[in-house]
């Protein structure tokens, strides 16, 4: 797996979240930990990437902000195309 840092820029801040590159097969995804709770960023069918919780249990889970999971997703798509 590959080790990388995503940079956003959030409600005037600039953040980072540490992600881990898995491949597997013919697709991968991408694991951020995002203030500690493990998103995975997968392509569709139209190479846009969804986030799921790893783990939706997760006592922080439900204090992500959806926007700052839109703008994470953001990014990566902005590298990827």
């Amino acid at each position: 797996m590959s080790e990388l840092e995503i940079p956003v820029t959030w409600k005037g801040k600039d953040l980072s979240f540490p992600a881990r590159l898995q491949q597997t097969g013919y697709t991968h995804r991408i694991l951020v930990d995002v203030n500690g709770v493990e998103v995975a960023l997968e392509p569709d069918e139209e190479k846009n990437y969804r986030a799921i919780l790893v783990d939706p249990d997760h006592p922080d889970a439900k204090k992500l902000d959806a926007g700052l999971i839109a703008a994470i997703v953001e990014v990566v798509e902005s590298v990827v195309r």
